[in-house]
């Protein structure tokens, strides 16, 4: 958060990001989040049902039989939970931080 708020104001510690703009850096973050780990989550969720004997082999199977795309099976639902969580969450700690300040 502090990272984004730098970029934003230019290093001004007196100006403020609105919360608006908070809450979007929140659900990018969110966003780039389910990207990196849904992948890993689709191997980890299939080796939990016994048929794989490695993960190198789920990861292989998957990506044979269904392509990238297969890694990503389940995204959007969770993408769409995971963006409102974070923005909420950033828009939770800006306010707290916006008290401590004053």
């Amino acid at each position: 958060m502090e990272t984004l708020r730098k970029w934003y104001t230019g290093g001004d510690q007196g100006k403020s990001v609105p919360k608006p703009v908070v809450a979007i850096f929140g659900a990018t973050a969110g966003g780039c989040s389910v990207l990196g780990n849904t992948p890993i989550d689709v191997v980890k969720t299939r080796m939990q049902n016994g048929s794989y004997s490695s993960t190198m082999e789920c990861a292989k199977q998957v990506a044979m039989k269904e392509g990238v795309r297969g890694f990503y099976k389940g995204c959007l639902p969770r993408m769409n939970r995971v963006c409102l969580e974070v923005a909420l969450a950033f828009c939770i700690y800006d306010s707290v931080m916006d008290i401590f300040k004053t």
